[in-house]
């Protein structure tokens, strides 16, 4: 492994006969010369060491749309890497190919946090992405990325289910992370039975990121017989408004099978009508941007004024075409505000196009 990818990770601590890391909630106790639940690190002589610190499976310039972030610098464009592996075993995982695949550790492009940065502007980007896999297990690697980005001027993003230590989160916030799209899995029941976690520590840390100033949007892959009871995304949708408030936008996608949910094995393909009524549950629960994806050309991928109802930010694809919000932010047919961080990067700001 060369590169510069095995390091000594940030967070652990000795424990009895081994150490236990303590980036994520599983906090696995790791004996001499094992590795945690997510193969990504390794106790070495007593010393917990991250294996994948620069260790990229994939880089790209994504439209910040596509994470999904529509209240974030819209239209604008992250620079977006990832690693190996995952702290959680999602069996439906629509990135299993480097998400479950533990075995490519240390076989990815390493890439510098100084060359990542270089790479923003030279991609055209304006800001950065840790995404495709958990990003939490590159936390040593998104410190550093992120205090460069933070000095050149760009915004930090992760995409992640949301399953660091409250230190972790303390630290990635701390070094410039600006935004947050959180995975809601489900309930305490689905996400305990598939993905062997405790969703309550999902939500502590949506709301910590929440109140400490990030910008937070949450995301729920409606997978049919497993998560699309109308008791079980009304609750999401509750919790959304009670604990993050009624801006904070919801994104309810389409699954397709994949992983250990293809083919007969799991549920079939999310039916556009259960991502409407989900859309529907949540505005009735009080929620005032709910938005279906991975339904491309949807109606309801655009954002509308709350108050009036009037389109004000339409989505084709992940390109944003017009985008009728001024300079303050509000609806220019009734006055409405609505949240939208950053500058837009898109159509024409108060009149818009097409």
């Amino acid at each position: 492994m060369s590169g510069g990818r095995v390091r000594e990770a940030l967070l652990y601590e000795a424990r009895g006969g081994g150490v236990r890391c303590l980036t994520c909630e599983r906090r696995c106790l790791v004996p001499e010369g094992g590795v945690g639940y997510c193969s990504t690190r390794r106790n070495m002589a007593g010393r917990l060491h991250t294996l994948v610190y620069g260790d990229i499976s994939s880089a790209s310039a994504n439209p910040i749309e596509k994470k999904p972030f529509f209240h974030f610098h819209p239209g604008s464009t992250a620079l977006t890497v990832g690693t190996w592996s995952c702290n959680f075993d999602c069996p439906w995982c629509q990135n299993h190919d480097i998400s479950k695949s533990p075995g490519k550790i240390g076989t990815g492009r390493y890439l510098s946090p100084e060359r990542l940065a270089d790479l923003v502007a030279e991609w055209g980007c304006q800001g950065t992405s840790i995404s495709f896999n958990e990003p939490t297990l590159l936390l040593e690697y998104s410190l550093d990325v992120f205090r460069l980005a933070r000095e050149r001027g760009y915004y930090n993003t992760y995409v992640t289910n949301g399953y660091m230590t409250p230190r972790a989160l303390q630290l990635l916030v701390d070094s410039g992370l600006d935004a947050m799209n959180v995975d809601i899995k489900g309930g305490p029941a689905t996400v305990r039975e598939f993905c062997g976690a405790d969703v309550e520590h999902v939500w502590r840390n949506v709301a910590r990121a929440k109140g400490r100033g990030l910008w937070v949007e949450v995301t729920t892959l409606v997978i049919p017989r497993v998560n699309d009871s109308e008791a079980e995304l009304s609750e999401i949708a509750r919790r959304i408004q009670r604990e993050l408030g009624d801006e904070t936008p919801w994104h309810v996608t389409g699954y397709y099978p994949a992983y250990r949910f293809g083919g007969r094995t799991g549920a079939p393909s999310t039916p556009v009508s259960t991502l409407e009524a989900a859309r529907d549950l949540g505005l009735s629960e009080g929620l005032k941007y709910v938005y279906v994806g991975n339904v491309p050309g949807h109606p309801y991928e655009n954002t509308y004024c709350p108050a009036c109802r009037h389109l004000l930010i339409e989505r084709r694809g992940f390109g944003v075409p017009r985008y009728r919000l001024g300079a303050d932010n509000r609806c220019p047919d009734c006055g409405q505000k609505v949240p939208v961080v950053g500058p837009a990067a898109c159509g024409t700001a108060g009149g818009g196009v097409g």
